[in-house]
């Protein structure tokens, strides 16, 4: 007798309006290519407006990539809870406003209050902060939120893999992304050292 699937592991996305939406669209894109996830996606009405500004993309392109979608005024969808299953949720990109938002407990839309129950049900919650520079009232939400667990992930490049375009640069913080959350892209680019003598 064969051993029962496994169920599949449930990942929360959420696309906020800093600028950087490609990290959020590439993302979903790896997510849903992975048949062990359950996708579940949240669009914050400026990550809407950045979508269509930066890469011309709308709900009919994004919606069926995600087995579920979330409108982010509904408070009272089943990601709101703790009772809700969940591997863990990544915010990319992560605006300033839901940082500040999250580090805060405001709760005031389902990002937050979704981001809020990873917290304290001390799941992973990964942010992929966007702004520069940053200043003192960023960087101090950033430690708040590093102590109670979130792992703040600003999208840097890694020029060691010689990206030869954006989609490269950006899907390497993105393998990096889901080795954190335990679901690590077999074609992921890794570290194998330096030749001698260079």
């Amino acid at each position: 007798m064969s051993a029962p699937e496994a169920p599949p592991r449930r990942v929360l996305l959420a696309i906020t309006g800093a600028s950087g939406a490609i990290y959020g669209w590439r993302l979903l894109q790896a997510l849903h290519a992975n048949a062990q996830v359950e996708t579940h996606l949240i669009v914050s009405d400026a990550g809407w407006r950045t979508l269509r500004h930066e890469l011309d993309l709308g709900p009919d392109a994004l919606r069926p990539l995600a087995h579920h979608c979330h409108e982010v005024g509904d408070i009272g969808a089943a990601v709101a809870s703790g009772s809700f299953r969940c591997h863990g949720m990544v915010v990319a990109p992560c605006s300033m406003r839901t940082l500040a938002a999250i580090a805060l407990s405001l709760a005031d839309n389902l990002i937050v209050r979704a981001a809020d129950v990873m917290l304290k049900e001390r799941r992973p919650l990964l942010l992929l902060a966007r702004e520069s520079p940053l200043h003192l009232g960023h960087l101090r939400h950033m430690v708040r939120l590093s102590e109670m667990g979130a792992v703040i992930c600003p999208p840097l490049p890694a020029f060691y893999q010689h990206p030869r375009s954006i989609e490269e640069l950006v899907d390497g913080s993105l393998e990096r992304v889901l080795d954190l959350l335990d679901l690590a892209a077999p074609q992921a680019r890794r570290w194998a050292g330096l030749a001698e003598g260079l």
